[in-house]
């Protein structure tokens, strides 16, 4: 049975995306930040969803090629049947490799949750031609995100998401014998 569809206006700079979309009502939720203020959403519109939909963006990497960088935000949700997280990816020049990626699905937002702060942490390396980053539903539920912001951290820092492996070649053979 269909939800009723809610009414939500997309946020200047972003766009509804996934690989099914129109399950999702995804928008400006007026009011329903954490601190009273706007907050992004999207919600589920059926009762079942095989697909996933994010709401986002693309940005140039220029001021962070050759650093590490973190994007946080706060995330709450509203009964996540499947998985929800926040996304960034970092895209290699001329062609459709990624450089990096981080979805959260091994760290997935589930069920209902208060208002919590998650990070991504990725590598913008030379040749990197766009930073892609959002988020998504991937089943059904409602999530809220809010305060998004993004900052150049030190190597200390650790990565959260994976690399291509066009961009990380061993000096030598590794895990020879799959023990790792």
């Amino acid at each position: 049975m269909a939800m009723a569809p809610a009414s939500y206006e997309l946020p200047k700079g972003w766009f509804k995306a996934g690989s099914d979309p129109g399950k999702y009502d995804m928008g400006v939720d007026k009011g329903s930040g954490q601190d009273g203020k706007n907050a992004a959403t999207i919600k589920s519109n059926t009762d079942v969803s095989n697909g996933f939909g994010t709401l986002m963006q693309n940005c140039k990497p220029d001021k962070y090629i050759g650093k590490r960088i973190r994007m946080t935000a706060y995330v709450k949700s509203d009964n996540i049947k499947g998985w929800a997280g926040l996304w960034l990816r970092v895209d290699q020049n001329g062609s459709n490799n990624r450089l990096a990626f981080d979805n959260m699905e091994d760290r997935a937002i589930k069920g209902t949750t208060n208002w919590t702060k998650y990070e991504i942490v990725l590598d913008v390396p030379e040749g990197a031609s766009n930073i892609a980053f959002g988020a998504l539903i991937s089943g059904t539920g409602q999530i809220w995100f809010d305060q998004l912001s993004f900052e150049v951290v030190d190597s200390s820092v650790k990565t959260t998401g994976k690399t291509n492996s066009i961009t990380f070649i061993p000096s030598e053979p590794t895990n020879l014998d799959f023990q790792e």
